[in-house]
C-alpha cells in the first residue's frame, strides 16, 4: 500500500500520515529496553566495586573455615587413629576376660547431625565438630589410660578374677527384677535398700555358684530372706542366694563354679518367686549385673542393665 503523504501548516512540511499510537508504543518500548541495559550494567559495576553486608559476612567465614579446616582434618585423622586402637584393645578385653565378641559400634545409636541442621549456620556447626572433637580426645585419653590399668593389673600375678558366671542357667533380660538401691518393698510400700539383684524364676530352678569358694554360711529360716547360702570367694568376694526353696550344700563345703546349690524358690518374705542374688566385696555392697560377663552377651548385659535400673520395686 502507498505511504500518503499530508502538508503540516505548523511544520510547513509534508509528513507521512499513521497510526500515532503505534510510533509512541515503539518509542517507550525503546527507552524501556535501554533503561533496563543500564539498569544491568551499573548493578554489575555496583557489585564489583562493593560488598553487601552478607557478602562481607560470607568472605570472613570463608576465611575462618580456610584457617580452621587443616586443623580440624588433622584432629580428624588422630580420632580415627585413636578409635581404631580403641576398638582392637575393646575386642582383646572382651575375648581374654569376657569370653566373648565386644559390641558392634553400628548397632549403636547415631543421630545424623548435619541431616537436620539446615538452620543452623556453619560457623556453628563448624564449632560444634570442634568441640566434640575435642571431648573425644580428652574421652580417648582417659579410656587409654583406663585400658592401661586393666592391663596391669590382670598381668600382676596376684590378681584374683572375681565371680562372673549367672546363679541362674539360660537367664534373659526379661526376667530381671530390681538391682541394688533404693526400691520400693512390696510388703511396706516404701523405699528401702536393696542390697541385690531380683532374677524372676519358677520354683525348683537350679540354683549355680558364680564362682569357686567356700560355703561359709547356711541359713534354713522362715522369715527374713528365707533359706539362704553364702560362698566366700578369693580376693575378698562374697556372694549370696536368698529365697531358696532347698539347700544342696553344707557349711564349710568348697564348691566350684556352676555347681548347683539348690533351687530357687519363695522362703521368708519373698512376694513371689525369685532368686535375691548378692555380691559382696570386703564388706561392700556391689551390684550383682556388673558380674555377669562370663554368661552373657554384650546385648545381652546392656538389656539386663537397663531393665534392672528400670524396676522400682523390689520381690522381698
Amino acid at each position: 500500500m502507498a505511504r500518503k503523504y499530508i502538508y503540516d501548516d505548523k511544520q510547513v512540511r509534508f509528513r507521512a500520515s499513521g497510526n500515532p499510537v503505534s510510533g509512541i508504543v515503539l518509542r517507550f518500548l525503546k527507552y524501556f529496553i535501554f533503561s533496563i541495559a543500564v539498569a544491568v550494567v551499573c548493578y554489575a559495576l555496583f557489585a564489583l566495586l562493593f560488598s553487601t553486608d552478607q557478602e562481607h559476612r560470607l568472605k570472613q567465614e570463608n576465611r575462618m573455615y580456610s584457617k580452621v579446616y587443616p586443623e580440624m582434618e588433622k584432629k580428624e585423622r588422630l580420632l580415627s587413629d585413636v578409635v581404631t586402637g580403641l576398638q582392637m584393645r575393646d575386642d582383646e578385653i572382651y575375648s581374654e576376660i569376657f569370653h566373648t565378641q565386644a559390641p558392634d559400634p553400628e548397632r549403636l545409636f547415631t543421630a545424623d547431625f548435619l541431616a537436620v541442621s539446615d538452620t543452623i549456620a556453619d560457623d556453628e556447626i563448624a564449632a560444634f565438630v570442634e568441640d566434640k572433637a575435642d571431648v573425644l580426645m580428652s574421652r580417648s585419653a582417659r579410656i587409654e589410660s583406663n585400658f592401661r590399668k586393666i592391663f596391669d593389673r590382670l598381668s600382676d600375678g596376684d590378681y584374683v578374677m572375681p565371680p562372673m558366671s549367672m546363679p541362674i542357667k539360660g537367664f534373659s533380660y526379661a526376667q530381671t527384677g530390681a538391682t541394688v538401691g533404693q526400691k520400693i518393698s512390696p510388703f511396706y510400700k516404701v523405699k528401702v535398700e536393696h542390697h541385690g539383684l531380683d532374677m524372676i524364676v519358677h520354683v525348683g530352678t537350679p540354683v549355680y555358684a558364680t564362682g569357686p569358694g567356700v560355703v561359709t554360711d547356711v541359713i534354713r529360716s522362715g522369715r527374713g530372706q528365707g533359706n539362704v547360702v553364702e560362698i566366700t570367694h578369693d580376693g575378698g568376694y562374697v556372694t549370696r542366694y536368698s529365697h531358696l526353696q532347698d539347700i544342696s550344700v553344707s557349711k564349710g563345703k568348697t564348691v566350684d563354679a556352676d555347681v548347683v546349690i539348690g533351687h530357687s524358690g519363695m522362703s521368708g518374705m519373698a512376694y513371689a518367686p525369685h532368686l535375691h542374688y548378692e555380691v559382696h566385696k570386703d564388706g561392700e555392697v556391689l551390684d550383682p549385673v556388673d558380674y555377669f560377663f562370663h554368661d552373657v552377651t554384650p546385648y545381652e548385659y546392656a538389656d539386663i542393665v537397663i531393665m534392672s535400673v528400670s524396676v522400682e520395686q523390689s520381690m522381698d
